[in-house]
C-alpha cells in the first residue's frame, strides 16, 4: 500500500491518543499523543522527507517513542497497538470525547451503560434525560453535555492563539529549512488578523518566481507561494476575511478598478506587490490585519476614523497575576523580576481571595505578610520599578467583595471577579456583578463574562448593562489575555469604548511563562480597536500611581 501522507497519520495518531485515553492509566501519554498530531498537521515538508532524514524528533512534541509510531503509521497505515485497541471501542465513541468537560471515564461509562457510540446519539439521549436517571452519571452531567455540545461542533479543528503561533513558527522554520530560496515568510489567515481561535493555519511566501499560487501540505498548513510582484495581493487574500476581501472589490468596482488573487487592476496599471499600495489606490489608509473583518472598519476607514491601535511596547505594567502565596507556582519576587526583565515598570500582584479556598485565597496574615514583602522588595527596586499590592477579589453571590471594607482599603487596587454560582440566571448574575462595580474599592471587573474557550460558555449577563455601569464608576474592563479566556470578547469592545470605558490588558499569569500571555491580550485589543490612551496598563508607573492614589482619597478621608 501507498505510505500515508502526514495528514492520515496525525489523524491516525490523534486516534490513538483519544483511544489510549479511554484504556486509563497515564493521561499525558494520551495528551502527548494529540500535541504531536496537532505538530504533524502543520508541517510545511512532506512527512516521508523527515522519516528519510531521520528528522522525527525536530516536530515539536515529538520524541523518540512517539517518532517510532509516526513511522509504522506512515509506512503501514496503521499500527499493532492500534489495531488491538480498535476492538475494544467502536469508532463513533471517539466523538464524545470532543465534548468540553466530558472525561474518558464517563465516555466509557455512557457507551457501556447506555450504549452511546456518536454525539447524535449522546444529544438525544441527554434531551431524553436518560443520562440524569443513569448511576455515576446524573443531572449535572447531563446539563453540562447540553451545554456543551454546542462548543464541540464548532470548536473542531480550532487552535487556541498560543498553540497556533508555535505550529505557524514550526511550520514557517521547516519551511524555510526546506526552501532556503524562499523570502518573506509571513503569517497569513485568521492568526493574522488576531481571531480568538484559529482554523486556517496559513503562510505567505515570497518565490523567485510565480508558482502556483497556493499550495496545500497533505496535515492542513497552507503556504502561499507567489513572486515579488504580486506578494501584497497574496497576503492580502490569503489573511482575509472573506467579507472584508468581498467589500474592498466592491469598492474598486465603484472606483472603476478590480480587484482579485493577481491584484488590483486600474486601467492597463496592476498594482500587487503590496498590501498599503492596494489600500493607498483605493483611498483607503491601511486597515491593520486585526480589523479586517467586514464590520464597517472599510467605512471608517474611508472617513479618517481608523484608530492607533495599542501596541505591546505600548503597554508599561502588567497587572492581575497571582504568585505562590494562592495558586502561581513563584515568589512574589521572582514575579517581579521577571516583569522588570521584560521592561515594564510595574507589577501587579492579585492574588485569589479567602472564599477561593480551593486555590488558596489569602487570609488576612497572608495579606499583611505579602504587603510586608513588597514593601521590603520596592525599597530595593527604587523608583524605576514598583510592586503595586492588589488582590483579585471574587465576588461573593450577593455581589458583594470578599474582605471587610478595612482589609480592601489596605490595596493599591482590587480586581473583583466570580469564579462561582455561575448558573444564576442572568438578572441575577448581572446584578452581582453591578453591585461590585459600585463598591468603591473595586478598580478592574476581572474576566467579566468568565467564559472558557473551548471549555465552557459564559455565564449569561447584560453586558452592555454591565459595562454601562463600568464606565459609570470609573471601574476598568479587563481584556484577559489569557488564551483560553480572551475575555472580554473583542466584540464588545467598540460599544466599552464608546461608553467611555478604561480597558486594562492582563495575563492572569500564574507562572514566569504566562506573564508573555500580554501579547494575547493586545491582539484582542487591537481587534477589538482600543487605542493605547483607553488602556489602565498603558500609564506609565507615574501616573497609574498617581490615579490609583486618587481613587483611594476617598477611603482616607473617610478613615
Amino acid at each position: 500500500m501507498a505510505a500515508a501522507d502526514s495528514r492520515t497519520v496525525a489523524k491516525l495518531l490523534r486516534e490513538y491518543g483519544q483511544r489510549t485515553a479511554l484504556r486509563g492509566g497515564n493521561p499525558y501519554r494520551a495528551k502527548a499523543y494529540s500535541r504531536a498530531a496537532d505538530s504533524l498537521a502543520a508541517l510545511a515538508v512532506p512527512l516521508h522527507v523527515l522519516i528519510e532524514e531521520d528528522r522525527l524528533t525536530e516536530i515539536p512534541g515529538v520524541g523518540d517513542a512517539i517518532a517510532d509510531i509516526i513511522t509504522k503509521l506512515h509506512r503501514t497505515g496503521s499500527h499493532p497497538s492500534l489495531e488491538k485497541l480498535r476492538k475494544e471501542i467502536p469508532e463513533g465513541v471517539l466523538e464524545l470525547l470532543t465534548v468540553p468537560g466530558l472525561r474518558p471515564d464517563k465516555v466509557l461509562r455512557l457507551y457501556k451503560d447506555l450504549g452511546i457510540s456518536s454525539l447524535a446519539e449522546l444529544e438525544t439521549a441527554a434531551r431524553q434525560d436518560r443520562i440524569k436517571k443513569a448511576k455515576g452519571l446524573g443531572a449535572a452531567l447531563q446539563a453540562k453535555i447540553l451545554q456543551n455540545l454546542a462548543i464541540a461542533k464548532s470548536g473542531e479543528g480550532h487552535f487556541h492563539l498560543h498553540r497556533a503561533a508555535a505550529l505557524l513558527e514550526h511550520g514557517k522554520v521547516s519551511l524555510q529549512n526546506a526552501r532556503p530560496d524562499l523570502k518573506h515568510v509571513t503569517f497569513a489567515g485568521d492568526f493574522r488578523r488576531g481571531c480568538e481561535l484559529v482554523a486556517d493555519l496559513a503562510l505567505v511566501a515570497e518565490a523567485q518566481s510565480a508558482e502556483d499560487g497556493q499550495t496545500a501540505d497533505a496535515g492542513g498548513l497552507r503556504v502561499h507561494l507567489t513572486d515579488r510582484k504580486h506578494f501584497g495581493a497574496a497576503l492580502l487574500h490569503a489573511t482575509g476575511s472573506a467579507e472584508h476581501i468581498a467589500q474592498l472589490r466592491m469598492l474598486a468596482e465603484r472606483k472603476g478598478m478590480k480587484l482579485d488573487t493577481n491584484g488590483l487592476r486600474k486601467g492597463r496599471r496592476l498594482i500587487s506587490a503590496n498590501e498599503r499600495d492596494i489600500y493607498d489606490a483605493l483611498g483607503l489608509p491601511f486597515i491593520e490585519p486585526e480589523l479586517r473583518e467586514g464590520r464597517g472598519e472599510i467605512e471608517r476607514a474611508s472617513k479618517g476614523k481608523l484608530p492607533t491601535l495599542v501596541t505591546d511596547q505600548d503597554l508599561r505594567g502588567i497587572l492581575h497575576c497571582h504568585t505562590d502565596a494562592s495558586d502561581g507556582t513563584e515568589t512574589i519576587e521572582t514575579m517581579a523580576k521577571a516583569t522588570l526583565k521584560r521592561g515594564f515598570e510595574y507589577f501587579g500582584v492579585a492574588d485569589h481571595s479567602k472564599s477561593a479556598h480551593y486555590a488558596g485565597g489569602l487570609s488576612l496574615e497572608q495579606i499583611e505578610e505579602q504587603h510586608r514583602e513588597a514593601d521590603r522588595l520596592n525599597k530595593k527596586f527604587g523608583k524605576e520599578f514598583r510592586i503595586l499590592k492588589g488582590i483579585e477579589s471574587d465576588i461573593l453571590a450577593d455581589g458583594s467583595l470578599d474582605y471587610p471594607d478595612d482589609v480592601l482599603e489596605s490595596f493599591d487596587f482590587v480586581v473583583a471577579s466570580i469564579h462561582g454560582r455561575f448558573k444564576l440566571d442572568r438578572k441575577a448574575q448581572t446584578e452581582r456583578l453591578l453591585r461590585a462595580i459600585a463598591d468603591p474599592h473595586t478598580t478592574i471587573i476581572g474576566h467579566m463574562t468568565g467564559r472558557q474557550l473551548q471549555r465552557r460558555p459564559g455565564y449569561e449577563i447584560d453586558v452592555e448593562k454591565v459595562l454601562r455601569s463600568c464606565a459609570k464608576h470609573d471601574v476598568a474592563v479587563e481584556i484577559n489575555a489569557h488564551p483560553w479566556r480572551l475575555d472580554l470578547d473583542w466584540r464588545w469592545h467598540q460599544a466599552a469604548l464608546e461608553f467611555g470605558c478604561m480597558m486594562s490588558i492582563n495575563p492572569d499569569a500564574h507562572s514566569i511563562a504566562e506573564l508573555d500571555h500580554m501579547h494575547w491580550g493586545v491582539e484582542m485589543a487591537r481587534k477589538g480597536g482600543v487605542p493605547a490612551d483607553r488602556v489602565l496598563n498603558a500609564m506609565p508607573l507615574v501616573d497609574i500611581t498617581r490615579y490609583l492614589r486618587q481613587r483611594r482619597r476617598p477611603f482616607a478621608r473617610a478613615a
